[in-house]
Protein backbone atom coordinates (compact mmCIF):
# COMPACT_ATOMS: atom_id res chain seq x y z
CA UNK A 1 0.00 0.00 0.00
CA UNK A 2 1.25 3.36 -1.03
CA UNK A 3 0.50 6.79 0.58
CA UNK A 4 0.41 10.37 -1.61
CA UNK A 5 2.95 12.97 -0.04
CA UNK A 6 1.90 16.06 1.95
CA UNK A 7 1.72 18.96 -1.09
CA UNK A 8 1.30 22.30 -0.72
CA UNK A 9 -2.16 23.70 -0.79
CA UNK A 10 -2.71 26.49 -3.86
CA UNK A 11 -6.10 27.74 -4.96
CA UNK A 12 -7.80 25.78 -6.99
CA UNK A 13 -11.38 26.33 -8.75
CA UNK A 14 -15.13 24.49 -8.13
CA UNK A 15 -14.20 21.79 -10.76
CA UNK A 16 -10.53 20.76 -8.95
CA UNK A 17 -12.34 21.09 -5.44
CA UNK A 18 -14.71 18.44 -6.78
CA UNK A 19 -12.41 16.06 -8.30
CA UNK A 20 -10.55 16.11 -4.76
CA UNK A 21 -13.60 15.36 -3.04
CA UNK A 22 -14.21 12.74 -5.26
CA UNK A 23 -10.93 11.38 -4.17
CA UNK A 24 -11.38 11.51 -0.81
CA UNK A 25 -14.75 9.89 -0.65
CA UNK A 26 -13.53 7.16 -2.48
CA UNK A 27 -10.83 6.55 0.08
CA UNK A 28 -13.05 6.93 2.83
CA UNK A 29 -15.04 4.27 1.60
CA UNK A 30 -12.21 1.74 1.26
CA UNK A 31 -12.13 1.95 -2.70
CA UNK A 32 -8.52 1.41 -4.11
CA UNK A 33 -8.02 4.76 -5.83
CA UNK A 34 -7.34 4.33 -9.57
CA UNK A 35 -3.86 4.18 -10.86
CA UNK A 36 -2.71 7.35 -12.24
CA UNK A 37 -0.30 7.31 -15.39
CA UNK A 38 1.82 9.91 -15.60
CA UNK A 39 2.49 9.59 -19.21
CA UNK A 40 -0.46 6.85 -21.06
CA UNK A 41 0.73 5.03 -24.42
CA UNK A 42 -0.65 6.90 -27.42
CA UNK A 43 -3.39 3.58 -28.03
CA UNK A 44 -4.35 3.95 -24.43
CA UNK A 45 -4.75 7.98 -24.63
CA UNK A 46 -6.83 7.40 -27.46
CA UNK A 47 -8.00 4.48 -27.11
CA UNK A 48 -11.72 5.91 -27.85
CA UNK A 49 -10.76 7.52 -31.44
CA UNK A 50 -8.82 4.49 -32.31
CA UNK A 51 -11.85 1.93 -31.61
CA UNK A 52 -14.26 4.19 -33.20
CA UNK A 53 -11.59 4.53 -36.57
CA UNK A 54 -11.69 0.87 -36.26
CA UNK A 55 -15.99 0.64 -36.22
CA UNK A 56 -16.25 2.61 -39.49
CA UNK A 57 -12.43 2.12 -41.86
CA UNK A 58 -14.06 0.12 -44.16
CA UNK A 59 -10.80 0.93 -46.43
CA UNK A 60 -8.46 -1.56 -47.65
CA UNK A 61 -5.85 -2.35 -44.83
CA UNK A 62 -2.24 -3.91 -45.68
CA UNK A 63 -1.82 -7.27 -44.17
CA UNK A 64 -1.22 -6.98 -40.43
CA UNK A 65 -2.24 -3.39 -40.09
CA UNK A 66 -5.16 -2.74 -37.81
CA UNK A 67 -6.60 0.72 -39.86
CA UNK A 68 -5.81 1.38 -43.14
CA UNK A 69 -3.93 4.10 -44.84
CA UNK A 70 -6.40 6.37 -45.10
CA UNK A 71 -8.09 6.14 -41.51
CA UNK A 72 -4.02 6.52 -40.35
CA UNK A 73 -3.84 9.82 -41.86
CA UNK A 74 -6.94 10.81 -40.24
CA UNK A 75 -5.74 9.84 -37.11
CA UNK A 76 -2.71 11.46 -37.47
CA UNK A 77 -4.05 14.92 -39.34
CA UNK A 78 -7.79 14.87 -37.47
CA UNK A 79 -11.09 14.95 -38.87
CA UNK A 80 -14.61 14.20 -37.72
CA UNK A 81 -16.23 10.57 -38.37
CA UNK A 82 -19.15 9.84 -39.69
CA UNK A 83 -20.51 9.03 -36.44
CA UNK A 84 -19.91 12.82 -35.46
CA UNK A 85 -16.82 11.50 -33.24
CA UNK A 86 -13.79 14.92 -33.56
CA UNK A 87 -10.77 12.75 -34.25
CA UNK A 88 -8.36 15.11 -32.19
CA UNK A 89 -5.14 16.58 -35.04
CA UNK A 90 -1.81 14.58 -33.61
CA UNK A 91 0.61 16.59 -35.71
CA UNK A 92 -0.33 19.90 -37.40
CA UNK A 93 1.73 20.67 -40.81
CA UNK A 94 2.09 19.04 -44.11
CA UNK A 95 0.27 16.16 -44.87
CA UNK A 96 1.67 15.14 -47.52
CA UNK A 97 4.74 14.23 -45.57
CA UNK A 98 2.70 12.15 -43.47
CA UNK A 99 1.48 10.20 -46.22
CA UNK A 100 4.74 9.25 -47.48
CA UNK A 101 5.00 8.26 -44.24
CA UNK A 102 2.33 5.95 -44.14
CA UNK A 103 2.42 4.62 -47.54
CA UNK A 104 6.22 3.66 -46.57
CA UNK A 105 5.15 1.43 -43.95
CA UNK A 106 2.83 -0.25 -46.35
CA UNK A 107 6.11 -1.38 -48.71
CA UNK A 108 8.97 -3.31 -47.77
CA UNK A 109 11.15 -0.35 -47.08
CA UNK A 110 11.52 1.09 -43.44
CA UNK A 111 10.98 4.58 -41.93
CA UNK A 112 13.02 7.12 -41.12
CA UNK A 113 11.86 10.32 -39.58
CA UNK A 114 14.63 13.01 -39.67
CA UNK A 115 15.14 16.27 -38.78
CA UNK A 116 16.02 19.11 -35.97
CA UNK A 117 15.72 18.37 -32.90
CA UNK A 118 11.64 19.22 -31.18
CA UNK A 119 10.19 18.46 -34.56
CA UNK A 120 7.62 15.74 -33.19
CA UNK A 121 9.57 12.59 -35.25
CA UNK A 122 8.91 11.02 -31.74
CA UNK A 123 5.54 11.93 -31.13
CA UNK A 124 4.40 10.86 -35.21
CA UNK A 125 6.81 7.51 -34.43
CA UNK A 126 4.42 6.96 -31.29
CA UNK A 127 1.52 7.62 -33.27
CA UNK A 128 1.79 6.08 -36.56
CA UNK A 129 2.72 2.46 -34.74
CA UNK A 130 0.11 2.90 -32.28
CA UNK A 131 -2.40 3.57 -35.34
CA UNK A 132 -0.98 0.71 -37.86
CA UNK A 133 -0.40 -2.21 -34.97
CA UNK A 134 -2.20 -0.77 -32.37
CA UNK A 135 1.00 -1.01 -30.05
CA UNK A 136 3.46 2.02 -29.21
CA UNK A 137 5.55 -0.37 -26.98
CA UNK A 138 7.93 -1.84 -29.41
CA UNK A 139 10.81 0.92 -28.72
CA UNK A 140 14.46 0.78 -28.90
CA UNK A 141 16.08 3.59 -27.36
CA UNK A 142 19.47 4.50 -29.16
CA UNK A 143 21.97 5.58 -27.06
CA UNK A 144 25.88 5.09 -27.37
CA UNK A 145 25.73 2.56 -25.24
CA UNK A 146 23.08 0.37 -27.12
CA UNK A 147 24.37 -3.00 -27.96
CA UNK A 148 23.38 -6.17 -30.01
CA UNK A 149 20.86 -7.13 -27.92
CA UNK A 150 18.85 -4.12 -27.90
CA UNK A 151 18.33 -5.09 -32.35
CA UNK A 152 18.22 -8.85 -31.56
CA UNK A 153 17.77 -10.87 -28.62
CA UNK A 154 19.74 -11.56 -25.16
CA UNK A 155 20.00 -14.22 -22.36
CA UNK A 156 18.54 -14.93 -19.03
CA UNK A 157 22.23 -15.87 -17.61
CA UNK A 158 20.81 -17.72 -14.87
CA UNK A 159 18.98 -20.39 -17.10
CA UNK A 160 21.47 -19.76 -19.68
CA UNK A 161 24.50 -21.33 -17.08
CA UNK A 162 22.27 -24.31 -15.56
CA UNK A 163 20.45 -25.24 -18.86
CA UNK A 164 22.74 -24.16 -21.35
CA UNK A 165 21.09 -22.19 -24.57
CA UNK A 166 17.43 -22.63 -25.24
CA UNK A 167 14.42 -20.95 -25.71
CA UNK A 168 13.37 -20.34 -22.46
CA UNK A 169 16.78 -18.51 -21.76
CA UNK A 170 16.42 -16.22 -24.70
CA UNK A 171 15.24 -12.98 -23.87
CA UNK A 172 13.58 -11.32 -27.14
CA UNK A 173 13.98 -7.84 -28.25
CA UNK A 174 11.37 -5.29 -28.83
CA UNK A 175 12.63 -5.45 -32.69
CA UNK A 176 12.06 -9.57 -31.94
CA UNK A 177 9.07 -9.21 -30.92
CA UNK A 178 8.05 -7.05 -33.45
CA UNK A 179 9.42 -9.13 -36.14
CA UNK A 180 7.52 -12.30 -34.62
CA UNK A 181 4.18 -10.37 -34.18
CA UNK A 182 4.22 -8.76 -37.58
CA UNK A 183 3.85 -5.16 -35.74
CA UNK A 184 6.20 -1.75 -36.14
CA UNK A 185 9.17 -1.52 -34.02
CA UNK A 186 10.53 2.03 -33.14
CA UNK A 187 14.60 2.78 -33.28
CA UNK A 188 14.73 6.34 -31.34
CA UNK A 189 17.95 8.40 -32.24
CA UNK A 190 19.42 6.09 -34.51
CA UNK A 191 22.44 7.98 -35.14
CA UNK A 192 23.19 7.86 -31.88
CA UNK A 193 23.59 3.85 -31.97
CA UNK A 194 27.26 2.58 -32.59
CA UNK A 195 27.50 1.17 -35.74
CA UNK A 196 28.65 -2.19 -35.25
CA UNK A 197 24.95 -2.06 -33.99
CA UNK A 198 23.78 -0.21 -36.80
CA UNK A 199 25.07 -2.82 -39.53
CA UNK A 200 22.68 -5.75 -37.26
CA UNK A 201 19.75 -3.64 -38.53
CA UNK A 202 20.99 -4.36 -42.86
CA UNK A 203 20.08 -8.01 -42.08
CA UNK A 204 16.65 -7.87 -40.87
CA UNK A 205 15.67 -4.84 -43.00
CA UNK A 206 16.76 -6.63 -46.29
CA UNK A 207 15.89 -10.31 -45.26
CA UNK A 208 13.07 -9.90 -43.05
CA UNK A 209 14.25 -12.40 -41.13
CA UNK A 210 16.74 -12.42 -37.09
CA UNK A 211 18.80 -15.70 -37.18
CA UNK A 212 19.63 -17.54 -33.86
CA UNK A 213 22.34 -19.43 -34.20
CA UNK A 214 22.85 -20.70 -30.47
CA UNK A 215 19.74 -22.18 -31.01
CA UNK A 216 20.03 -23.27 -34.92
CA UNK A 217 16.58 -21.58 -35.87
CA UNK A 218 15.73 -17.86 -37.36
CA UNK A 219 13.02 -15.97 -36.82
CA UNK A 220 10.89 -15.20 -39.86
CA UNK A 221 8.85 -11.52 -40.14
CA UNK A 222 5.78 -11.41 -40.11
CA UNK A 223 3.24 -9.80 -42.60
CA UNK A 224 2.99 -6.29 -40.70
CA UNK A 225 6.35 -5.98 -39.67
CA UNK A 226 8.39 -2.93 -40.69
CA UNK A 227 10.48 -0.26 -38.23
CA UNK A 228 10.29 3.37 -37.88
CA UNK A 229 13.66 5.30 -36.99
CA UNK A 230 14.10 8.70 -35.74
CA UNK A 231 17.49 11.12 -36.09
CA UNK A 232 18.49 14.43 -36.08
CA UNK A 233 20.27 16.50 -38.11
CA UNK A 234 22.22 18.33 -35.24
CA UNK A 235 23.52 14.23 -34.43
CA UNK A 236 25.43 13.83 -38.15
CA UNK A 237 28.66 13.45 -36.69
CA UNK A 238 28.04 11.06 -33.81
CA UNK A 239 27.21 7.75 -36.06
CA UNK A 240 26.64 8.92 -39.30
CA UNK A 241 24.60 6.08 -41.11
CA UNK A 242 25.88 3.73 -43.71
CA UNK A 243 25.09 3.99 -47.52
CA UNK A 244 23.88 0.36 -47.10
CA UNK A 245 21.78 1.36 -43.78
CA UNK A 246 19.91 4.01 -45.47
CA UNK A 247 19.19 2.27 -48.88
CA UNK A 248 16.64 0.30 -47.00
CA UNK A 249 14.73 3.16 -45.55
CA UNK A 250 12.62 5.91 -46.92
CA UNK A 251 14.05 9.48 -45.46
CA UNK A 252 11.04 11.94 -44.41
CA UNK A 253 11.88 15.28 -43.10
CA UNK A 254 9.61 16.75 -40.72
CA UNK A 255 10.33 20.98 -40.90
CA UNK A 256 9.91 23.02 -38.58
CA UNK A 257 6.25 24.75 -38.88
CA UNK A 258 6.14 26.54 -41.72
CA UNK A 259 4.12 29.73 -40.09
CA UNK A 260 3.41 31.45 -36.93
CA UNK A 261 0.01 30.33 -36.45
CA UNK A 262 0.78 26.47 -37.30
CA UNK A 263 3.17 26.49 -34.68
CA UNK A 264 1.04 28.39 -32.41
CA UNK A 265 -1.47 26.15 -32.98
CA UNK A 266 0.81 23.14 -32.08
CA UNK A 267 2.10 24.65 -28.55
CA UNK A 268 -1.52 25.69 -27.80
CA UNK A 269 -2.53 22.90 -28.10
CA UNK A 270 0.22 20.63 -26.52
CA UNK A 271 0.33 22.72 -23.42
CA UNK A 272 -3.61 22.42 -22.99
CA UNK A 273 -2.92 18.57 -23.23
CA UNK A 274 -0.14 18.62 -20.95
CA UNK A 275 -1.71 20.90 -18.24
CA UNK A 276 -4.38 18.57 -18.05
CA UNK A 277 -2.59 15.41 -17.59
CA UNK A 278 -0.31 17.30 -14.94
CA UNK A 279 -3.75 18.37 -13.83
CA UNK A 280 -2.17 21.79 -12.81
CA UNK A 281 -4.46 23.87 -11.20
CA UNK A 282 -4.37 27.28 -13.27
CA UNK A 283 -6.06 29.18 -15.95
CA UNK A 284 -5.03 28.01 -20.06
CA UNK A 285 -1.98 30.26 -21.07
CA UNK A 286 -3.75 33.18 -22.96
CA UNK A 287 -3.15 33.54 -26.35
CA UNK A 288 -1.18 36.50 -26.43
CA UNK A 289 1.22 35.14 -24.11
CA UNK A 290 1.97 31.94 -25.89
CA UNK A 291 2.49 33.80 -29.41
CA UNK A 292 4.97 35.85 -27.70
CA UNK A 293 7.14 32.94 -26.78
CA UNK A 294 6.48 31.37 -30.43
CA UNK A 295 7.12 34.93 -32.13
CA UNK A 296 10.62 35.34 -30.29
CA UNK A 297 11.78 31.61 -31.19
CA UNK A 298 10.96 31.76 -34.35
CA UNK A 299 12.73 35.38 -35.02
CA UNK A 300 15.63 33.61 -33.08
CA UNK A 301 15.67 31.09 -35.11
CA UNK A 302 14.83 32.80 -38.45
CA UNK A 303 18.14 35.44 -37.72
CA UNK A 304 15.42 38.33 -38.13
CA UNK A 305 11.95 39.75 -37.08
CA UNK A 306 8.99 38.44 -38.45
CA UNK A 307 8.24 41.94 -40.22
CA UNK A 308 11.90 41.12 -41.77
CA UNK A 309 13.24 45.12 -40.81
CA UNK A 310 15.33 44.07 -38.29
CA UNK A 311 18.32 41.22 -38.15
CA UNK A 312 18.75 39.47 -35.10
CA UNK A 313 21.75 36.93 -34.42
CA UNK A 314 20.85 33.26 -33.67
CA UNK A 315 21.91 31.88 -30.26
CA UNK A 316 23.33 28.41 -29.99
CA UNK A 317 19.75 26.67 -29.03
CA UNK A 318 17.24 24.81 -31.50
CA UNK A 319 14.04 27.17 -30.36
CA UNK A 320 11.88 24.16 -31.71
CA UNK A 321 7.96 24.08 -30.64
CA UNK A 322 8.98 21.29 -28.02
CA UNK A 323 11.24 24.08 -25.82
CA UNK A 324 8.47 26.51 -26.54
CA UNK A 325 5.77 23.86 -25.13
CA UNK A 326 8.38 23.33 -22.48
CA UNK A 327 8.64 27.18 -21.59
CA UNK A 328 4.80 27.54 -21.59
CA UNK A 329 3.82 24.80 -19.70
CA UNK A 330 6.85 25.88 -16.84
CA UNK A 331 5.10 29.14 -16.95
CA UNK A 332 1.67 27.25 -16.63
CA UNK A 333 3.39 25.28 -13.45
CA UNK A 334 4.94 28.87 -11.89
CA UNK A 335 1.11 30.68 -12.00
CA UNK A 336 -0.63 27.71 -10.41
CA UNK A 337 1.74 27.57 -7.62
CA UNK A 338 3.44 31.06 -7.08
CA UNK A 339 1.23 33.30 -8.50
CA UNK A 340 -2.56 33.98 -9.37
CA UNK A 341 -3.56 31.16 -11.55
CA UNK A 342 -3.05 33.61 -14.72
CA UNK A 343 -0.04 32.86 -16.83
CA UNK A 344 2.07 36.28 -16.56
CA UNK A 345 5.11 37.56 -18.28
CA UNK A 346 7.15 37.15 -15.11
CA UNK A 347 6.09 33.50 -14.95
CA UNK A 348 7.75 32.94 -17.90
CA UNK A 349 10.59 34.46 -18.11
CA UNK A 350 12.95 31.94 -16.13
CA UNK A 351 12.11 29.35 -18.52
CA UNK A 352 12.05 31.71 -21.43
CA UNK A 353 15.80 32.76 -20.63
CA UNK A 354 17.06 28.88 -19.59
CA UNK A 355 15.84 28.00 -22.93
CA UNK A 356 17.45 30.40 -25.02
CA UNK A 357 20.86 30.86 -23.27
CA UNK A 358 22.40 27.22 -23.27
CA UNK A 359 26.02 28.85 -23.78
CA UNK A 360 26.40 31.01 -20.88
CA UNK A 361 28.35 33.80 -22.51
CA UNK A 362 27.81 33.80 -26.25
CA UNK A 363 24.03 33.14 -25.85
CA UNK A 364 23.77 35.26 -23.38
CA UNK A 365 24.60 38.45 -24.90
CA UNK A 366 22.56 37.27 -28.20
CA UNK A 367 19.25 37.48 -25.73
CA UNK A 368 20.59 40.73 -24.25
CA UNK A 369 21.03 42.05 -27.69
CA UNK A 370 17.83 40.84 -28.40
CA UNK A 371 15.86 42.24 -24.98
CA UNK A 372 17.31 45.85 -25.78
CA UNK A 373 16.71 46.03 -29.58
CA UNK A 374 13.15 44.44 -29.96
CA UNK A 375 11.83 43.28 -27.24
CA UNK A 376 12.22 46.40 -25.43
CA UNK A 377 10.73 48.30 -28.42
CA UNK A 378 7.46 46.87 -28.56
CA UNK A 379 4.85 48.65 -26.99
CA UNK A 380 2.61 45.80 -25.59
CA UNK A 381 6.26 44.02 -24.36
CA UNK A 382 7.66 45.97 -21.63
CA UNK A 383 6.84 43.94 -18.92
CA UNK A 384 8.28 41.03 -20.72
CA UNK A 385 11.44 43.02 -21.15
CA UNK A 386 11.42 43.65 -17.34
CA UNK A 387 10.52 40.41 -16.13
CA UNK A 388 13.56 38.69 -18.50
CA UNK A 389 16.33 41.79 -17.01
CA UNK A 390 15.47 40.72 -13.61
CA UNK A 391 16.26 37.33 -14.29
CA UNK A 392 19.79 37.98 -16.02
CA UNK A 393 20.36 40.63 -13.46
Amino acid sequence: MTSESPTQHVKTDAKTDAKTDAKTDAAEAGTPPRPQILRPHAEELFAEELSALRREDERPRPPGWVLSPWATKLYLLGGTLRSGLAIRPKYIGSARLIEIAIATLATDRALLLYGVPGTAKSWVSEHLAAAISGDSKLLVQGTAGTDESAMRYGWNYARLLAEGPSAEALVPSPMMRALEGGKLARIEELTRVPSEVQDTLITLLSEKILPVPELGIEIQGRKGFNVIATANNRDRGVNELSSALLRRFNTVVLPTPATLEEELAIVEQRVGELGRSLELPAEKPALAEIRRVVTIFRELRGGKTLDGKAKVKSPSATLSPAEAISVVTNGLAMAAYYGDGEVKAADLAASLTGAIVKDPVQDRLVWLEYLQTVVKEREDWKDLYRACRDVLG
